[in-house]
């Protein structure tokens, strides 16, 4: 009777299809399978080896291929360039009104007022707080930063064109003077050819004395000149170590770091005195000033003392009667 009804299950079974029908797999069956041999240390030594290798490779090309499109894009926006020799301003100054004593009745400008100076007319603690907090390696560099070329393509492929920040002395002084604020990559480019041909044509004190001419220090003054007679009334000659700190921050931020802005941190403190310290202990770090100097600068801070801002006209008559002749 058993063998009866196995036996029907059996035949039943053979009729179904042969993915449904259940298998048994002998142990030995596994025995016959290859098993993945273990690599030794030196093995695995020399695979990191192989991969690392690759990469490096890899790395190289990129720096090549970067090089050659920088310097291909490099020849081909130098044909349509202004000159360098166009950076030095022949126009736009201001045209001053004296009494017969030699006194300033009244500055007449455009829309900047410009009193230009020369480098011997501008303090060397002016000079070196401005290379200090703007561009340390200004006085090493041939007019940009090394890796400028692999921080344009890398902006390029993965910032949407997006440029930031790395900018020389020598380039802000070209955006300055002949190219705009546009934030591009062909702008950057732009900016980098002309600032090597700059440093090509002009020595570092020249270059230094252009952009202190140049550069934005809040309000209509453009370049030192300017700025010093309208935060401290008084010629750029006669600046002392905290006043020049306090020019040298303006340019990065000049309407926010204006004296007269009124802005200021959470806790209180003016703009400009946060940034005037900030460029205080750049100076120090790089030691354009000792210990002694930076403690007693930052003292001195707390009693610096700001020209009035006087928008009164004296001998009026006289000054426009003038005015309409010009």
């Amino acid at each position: 009777m058993w063998k009866k009804i196995t036996s029907v299950f059996s035949n039943v079974g053979s009729h179904f299809p042969r993915q449904f029908r259940s298998h048994r797999v002998h142990a030995s069956a596994y025995q016959n399978v290859p098993q993945r041999r273990q690599l030794s240390p030196v093995e695995k030594r020399l695979r990191i080896i192989k991969i690392l290798r690759f990469l490096a490779v890899l790395v190289v090309f990129f720096v090549i291929a970067s090089l050659i499109a920088f310097f291909t894009v490099f020849a081909w926006v130098s044909r349509d360039l202004p000159q360098p020799g166009k950076v030095v301003r022949t126009q736009g100054f201001s045209t001053k009104f004296f009494d017969r004593n030699g006194k300033l009745l009244y500055d007449l400008y455009a829309d900047e007022r410009r009193d230009p100076v020369t480098i011997d007319q501008i303090p060397k603690n002016l000079q070196n707080a401005t290379v200090s907090i703007e561009d340390k390696e200004f006085y090493t560099h041939q007019g940009f930063d090394p890796l400028t070329p692999l921080r344009i393509v890398y902006n390029y492929v993965f910032r949407r064109r997006r440029v930031i920040g790395g900018s020389t002395l020598t380039q802000q002084l070209v955006k300055n003077v002949l190219l705009t604020n546009e934030r591009s990559v062909m702008r950057k480019f732009k900016e980098l050819v002309l600032a090597i041909q700059i440093e090509r044509t002009f020595k570092k004190d020249q270059i230094l004395e252009m952009y202190l001419n140049e550069a934005p220090y809040g309000g209509n003054a453009a370049g030192v000149g300017a700025a010093s007679q309208m935060y401290f009334g008084k010629p750029t000659s006669q600046l002392n170590l905290v006043e020049s700190a306090v020019l040298a921050g303006l340019p990065q931020r000049p309407t926010a770091y204006s004296p007269y802005s009124g802005q200021a941190l959470k806790d209180g403190t003016p703009l400009w005195k946060n940034r005037a310290k900030g460029v205080l202990t750049s100076m120090y770090d790089n030691k354009y000033i000792n210990k002694n100097e930076y403690d007693q600068s930052l003292k001195d801070l707390d009693t610096v003392q700001f020209k009035r801002m006087d928008t009164s006209l004296q001998a009026p008559h006289f000054i426009f009667y003038v005015r309409n002749l010009l």
